[in-house]
Parts: structure tokens; sequence; C-alpha cells
């Protein structure tokens, strides 16, 4: 058993970035938050399936090329060796909760 709050993390970046609220033995998960002008950055995994699930904000999500305008409640599952990124290019914070399966914390290639 496993029992955390949200508030009780801190975000990566002080007021934004990633928040893990579970890290293992089977998954890793949390939250993220993108301040405009922020991005994820573009990157794959190999074996790690990740999941996002949109709260908040209309971020464009763009997967192996494709442009998607996200709207709240929007969920995207990321097959492993599918170039994912998140832009928040709006003038509002983005906010969604991330899921990725496996465990694989070091499955992560950063992509130009």
């Amino acid at each position: 058993m496993h029992r955390t709050n949200e508030n009780s993390q801190q975000w990566r970046n002080g007021d934004s970035g990633v928040k893990y609220l579970g890290r293992g033995p089977h998954i890793d998960w949390g939250v993220v938050k993108f301040l405009p002008g922020e991005t994820l950055g573009a990157h794959l995994h190999n074996a790690v399936e990740e999941t996002f699930y949109f709260s908040q904000g209309a971020p464009l999500m763009i997967i192996d090329s494709v442009e998607f305008r996200v709207e709240p409640g929007d969920c995207f599952r990321v097959e492993p060796g599918e170039v994912h990124n998140i832009i928040n290019d709006t003038g509002h914070p983005v906010t969604a909760v991330f899921i990725k399966a496996p465990f694989d914390p070091d499955d992560k290639v950063a992509v130009k």
C-alpha cells in the first residue's frame, strides 16, 4: 500500500514541471504542469507506454509528427517508440495526469 497527497509534493521546476506521486515498482505516475511557453520536450520510450489525461488547458500534443489540439478531458496513450511532445502555446497553465508502465525510469530517449 502506498498513500500520498499531491499537495505534499513539489513541482520539479518550482511552480511547474513533473510531480511524481508514485515511482515503481510497476508504474510511474503523477501530475505535470506546463506554464505558458513550456514544453515537455520531444522524446520516446523503447519499452514504456505513457498515458496522459488532461484536466486543465488546451496545449498542443504532438505524436509522431501529428498535432492534436487538446481539450480538458482528453486522454492519449502513447505506445513505445512513438515520439511525443506537449507544447503549451496558450496563455494559460496546463495540467495533466501521466502514467508510465512498466516501471523503467531509464527508458527515455530525447529526440531533436
